[in-house]
Order: structure tokens, then sequence, then C-alpha cells
């Protein structure tokens, strides 16, 4: 969010400084790990379909201007038994907002893509839009046009405090301190550390990505043989797949880890692959050959699962733009924008009221 809200600063002619602890292309918190899916049709509400179809239009210029590839279509099968969560979301979505969608049983999955084992009885929603983001190729394509058009970005540069002066803000890291008519926060996992006033009442939740190659014989299941898989295979709990690209198959649990302060994050152990393996084994078979690469993640979760999109309560030169509670990524372009009109002292032309920090006591 950070590098999207720099962007569109940057090219609207604001002077931008953005400042990072770490380097700018790092893993120590949500914005890595090769790839993040795109979708549509929203399960967890409606009211992120018309963020999303404005992300999309983002990164298809952001696409234009930087000569390469950020998104691939596959398509995404999002699975579950009837009533499922994941399922009736897509489905409410879908049809509030007109999405071109299908709805398939358990035997239409399985006849259109043979690699995919559905339980008998449960049902599908597919959607064709959906598909793969090229996460650390967008970052560095936006932090790049930012670049271009004149913002200042600071690796290794941790913010220690911030404090309101005047109308404006000063920002002091050990480097120096620096004034400004708005700062905007955007820290993930760090986020209460430099909003301690607030009290927010947020979790940061360790997460463990896995890659496979196929078992041995088997096709990589590449894009023409399998879309993106969204899989409830208990209530409340979600798995998900991401066809090869490249690298393997990508495989996690959106979800159920273990909360963590951030610098203190175990990496990926046995436990993680033999839980991630297990369900793999269930939905794609030919899947869960050698493991090739296992990566922690991190969600900052606020208690509703929603985002946080807010100016500070008392300072409104401040803006808060974190957590996002694990699926926040594809959306980077359009809260880019929307922080852009705030920190310009504007409003957005979305709706925020969800995203409030009000609504966290």
């Amino acid at each position: 969010m950070g590098s999207a809200a720099a962007d569109a600063l940057a090219r609207r002619g604001a002077r931008v400084l953005g400042l990072d602890r770490y380097p700018l292309l790092h893993a120590h918190g949500s914005s890595h790990g090769l790839s993040r899916v795109i979708r549509e049709a929203y399960f967890e509400h409606p009211l992120y379909v018309p963020l999303v179809r404005r992300a999309y239009t983002l990164w298809h210029e952001l696409e234009r201007d930087s000569g390469q590839e950020l998104l691939t279509r596959t398509g995404l099968v999002a699975l579950g038994a009837a009533g499922s969560d994941v399922v009736e979301g897509a489905r409410r979505s879908a049809r509030e907002h007109g999405i071109a969608h299908e709805d398939l049983s358990a035997a239409e999955v399985h006849a259109r893509w043979p690699v995919l084992h559905v339980p008998a009885g449960e049902e599908a929603l597919y959607e064709t839009r959906a598909g793969v983001l090229f996460v650390e190729g967008c970052l560095q394509a936006l932090q790049d046009r930012a670049r271009r058009h004149g913002a200042v970005l600071r690796a290794g540069e941790p913010v220690l405090e911030w404090s309101p002066d005047g109308d404006g803000v000063s920002v002091r890291t050990p480097a120096g301190t620096y004034a400004a008519g708005a700062a905007i926060v955007s820290a993930g996992a760090w986020v209460s550390t430099l909003l301690p006033d607030l009290a927010l009442p947020l979790q940061v939740e360790r997460q463990i990505v896995h890659w496979f190659a196929p078992v041995e014989g088997a096709s990589p299941l590449t894009t023409e043989r399998c879309p993106i898989v969204l899989w409830e295979h208990a209530p409340k709990s979600l798995f998900y797949t991401t066809p090869d690209t490249g690298h393997g198959l990508k495989a996690a649990q959106h979800h159920g880890g273990v909360t963590t302060p951030p610098e203190q994050v175990a990496p990926p152990g046995d436990e993680d692959e033999r839980a991630s393996r297990a369900l793999l084994e269930r939905i794609l078979p030919s899947a869960a050959g050698r493991l090739l690469d296992a990566r922690t993640c991190l969600y900052t979760n606020a208690p509703d699962g929603h985002f946080v999109v807010d100016r500070h309560p008392r300072h409104r030169q401040v803006i808060v733009a974190s957590p996002c509670s694990g699926h926040g990524f594809k959306f980077a372009t359009v809260l880019g924008e929307i922080l852009a009109d705030l920190a310009g002292g504007g409003t957005s032309a979305f709706d925020l009221i969800p995203f409030s920090l009000t609504r966290l006591g």
C-alpha cells in the first residue's frame, strides 16, 4: 500500500518520501512470495467488488507503463459444501454485481478439470476473470514509476517516532527528522507499534506458503490444465492453490495460523508441510510431489476481517492504511489512489465507512 500510495501521489505532482525499515522488496511482511490471487466474485463481501474492478484497471495501466506482464488470467473455482461461506459469498457478489460466473456440481468440476478431485456433494462457483498477480514485479513497477515521477524511497530506514507538527507531521528516523504535510502509515504487522495511542485490536498471524512439484510422471499443473482453487474444506477453513506459472504449484491455508510477534516469526517446518500436503492430496493429488519451496507470510487481522483505511481520529493529516486482514494485495493500486485522495486533503469516491477505525471500538 505504501508503494502504491507513493506512486499515486508522485504522479499527481506531490513531493513524496517513502520509508521502510527493510529493503523495498523483502520477505518480512505480506507482499512477497511470487504471486497473489486477484478475484472479482468476492466472497468476503460485495462491497469489495467496485474496488477490485478499479484495481484491475489500474494494474493493467501499470502493465502498459512498465512494459511487463504483471497479471495473468487463470480463472478460479470456489469449492465447498452446500451453503459454505466461500461459495455462497462468491455467488452473492457475482449476482449483485453482474459478474460472469458458472455454478457447477462436483461432477461438472471434475469433468472440466480432471486433476481436481472434488468431494461428492460439494458445489462450486467458477469465475473466469480471476488470475495471478506477480507480486515482486508489481511492487518493482510501482516503485520504479513512483521514482520516475520524483518520489524518494528509502530502504533500511525505520520510523522511530512521529508527532503532529501544526497541520503537518514530523517523522524521526535514525537518519534525521522530516517534516511533511501528511503521513500515511501503511506498516502492516508493525502498524500498532507506530500507532500505540490507538490501541488497535489487531493480531498478526503466521501463514506458511508451499510450492510443490507434480508427482512423478504427472504433468505440471499450468493454467491450461488447472485454475486457481479456493476450497472451504471445513466450515470457516480455507485452502487455496494457484497453478504452476514456472515455480511449481503454490498451496497454502488461508487463515488459521498462530498469532505471533512480527519479529519472532518461526520459519516453515515439517508440520507445516504435512498439513498443506494432506489437503493437497485430497483436492489435487497429482500436485503433491516434491516440496520445492516454503515461505512465511504475515496476515495482520482486524477482528471482523476487513481493512482499516481511515484518518487518525485526532490528527487528520495522518492516514492509517493497515491492516488488510490477509486479502489486501490485489487492491494495492486502488488503495494507493484512495490514500492519495485522503493525504491530499480530499475524500474518496468509494465508501470507506466499512473500513473505519471507529468500528474497532
